[in-house]
């Protein structure tokens, strides 16, 4: 599967912005999704997942109550609305498949990566 994530931008403080990745193929409805972000000079960091189904969800600390995941299977995208955005919220976006059930928050979990979009908050 090949993804494709837009939406990013810059946004002050408080603001919101909506990321989106589209895949490809025939059997997205079958794939977990994920979003992680890194900042410059920072590892990698999970953000937020959804099940295959759309049923599960899971968000970093982070992010709870700010950022809301979403699956269109029938659309092949998944969707991150973002919410209160902080500086810290600064990064590359970037999202991740990987088949079957389990909204992991692992990033080895996921076998498929889209290129990533740079979100930057300012203060």
């Amino acid at each position: 599967v090949q993804l494709q994530a837009s939406g990013g931008g810059l946004v002050q403080a408080g603001g919101s912005l909506s990321l989106s990745c589209a895949a490809s193929g025939r059997t997205f409805s079958t794939y977990s999704m994920g979003w992680f972000r890194q900042a410059p000079g920072q590892e990698r960091e999970f953000v937020a997942a959804i099940s295959w189904s759309g049923q599960t969800t899971n968000y970093a600390d982070s992010v709870k109550g700010r950022f809301s995941i979403s699956k269109a299977n029938t659309k092949n995208t998944v969707f991150l609305q973002m919410s209160s955005l902080k500086p810290e919220d600064t990064a590359v976006y970037y999202c991740a498949a990987k088949v079957g059930w389990g909204a992991s928050n692992t990033w080895s979990s996921y076998s498929y990566w889209g290129q990533g979009t740079q979100v930057t908050v300012s203060s």
